[in-house]
């Protein structure tokens, strides 16, 4: 009878890495990788998707020296910085596991947790989220960002979990829609989560970063919140309405009061002021609506424009 090779019947798993400057955590990271796949090589198979962001430092020779003693590495350097979530979409598309895992280089998110997603996505889930219970920063940094959380998630259209960052679990079924976005760009955490399946959450204590400082300092937060919130949220048109339907409400109730004050008081001097201050105030209404309207038909022409191509200098495949 013929035998068939198990090897080639496990499940394939995807680790994705985006990566920039971090020469001093990738080998750490690949040996703890490494432990993971020695604890589950009779059941999954592995690949190491790493995306370089225009490193300058030697984590491309690194990844380079690596791949010739661990095959599962592949990797993909840009000829710029494209950004973290443009980063992390790439690296979904060029998967090819049957579940992919996003995980930061940086050791903050342990790798270990790996299993529990797994044990959880054989189990049918096809989103398994990491949920941070704690992290190892400053008391201002974690008010700052539970206040961004929550704003997101109460402006957003559908619910968006809070202290979730992109360490997730997702199925290839969930891979292969993220193919189809053309937004240049994507907040994927929000994405995800209005696809709307049933997710499992991991809760975990995120440590302390091994090497280096944080390439996510607080202009790259507000700049990623802004960008959920956006892409998110119609709250911005919603209060334009609103902000269009009062001045008009006010713009009326000011009308009836300056004629029932003529009628009672017919010799009531004439004035500009009020006048001006009308105008002026319909202007000023004038222009935030149309700084917000335009704001979103900027998303629809980079959309439909593409000039942000992702361009591939080098690459380990």
């Amino acid at each position: 009878m013929k035998q068939t090779d198990k090897s080639n019947t496990r499940p394939l798993i995807s680790i994705c890495v985006p990566v920039l400057n971090e020469e001093g955590s990738i080998l750490h990271l690949i040996e703890r990788f490494e432990s993971l796949k020695s604890r589950l090589m009779d059941s999954y198979r592995f690949e190491y998707i790493f995306t370089d962001n225009k490193s300058t430092d030697n984590t491309w020779e690194i990844l380079n020296e690596m791949s010739l003693t661990h095959p599962e590495i592949r990797a993909f350097q840009f000829g710029k910085n494209i950004g973290f979530q443009k980063s992390i979409l790439f690296n979904y598309k060029q998967a090819k596991g049957d579940a992919v895992i996003q995980i930061d280089a940086d050791l903050q998110d342990p790798p270990e947790i790996i299993e529990t997603f797994l044990k959880y996505w054989e189990q049918g889930y096809k989103v398994v989220s990491g949920v941070r219970e704690d992290r190892k920063e400053s008391n201002l940094m974690k008010l700052f960002r539970s206040m961004g959380y929550w704003f997101i998630d109460v402006s957003s259209e559908h619910p968006i979990k809070r202290n979730t960052g992109d360490f997730r679990l997702i199925d290839r079924a969930i891979v292969d829609a993220l193919g189809g976005i053309k937004s240049p760009n994507p907040y994927l955490r929000g994405v995800i989560s209005g696809m709307r399946l049933t997710e499992k959450d991991v809760y975990y204590k995120r440590d302390a970063r091994l090497n280096g400082e944080s390439k996510f300092g607080v202009k790259e937060l507000i700049k990623l919140g802004l960008t959920g919130f956006s892409n998110h949220s119609k709250l911005p048109l919603k209060i334009a309405n609103f902000v269009g339907f009062l001045s008009l409400a006010l713009s009326v109730i000011g009308f009836i009061y300056f004629i029932a004050l003529k009628f009672y008081q017919p010799n009531l001097p004439r004035g500009f002021a009020s006048l001006y201050v009308m105008i002026l105030f319909g202007i000023g209404v004038n222009s935030i609506l149309l700084g917000v309207v335009g704001s979103y038909i900027r998303k629809i022409y980079e959309v439909m424009s593409g000039e942000d191509p992702i361009i591939v200098t080098r690459r380990i495949d």
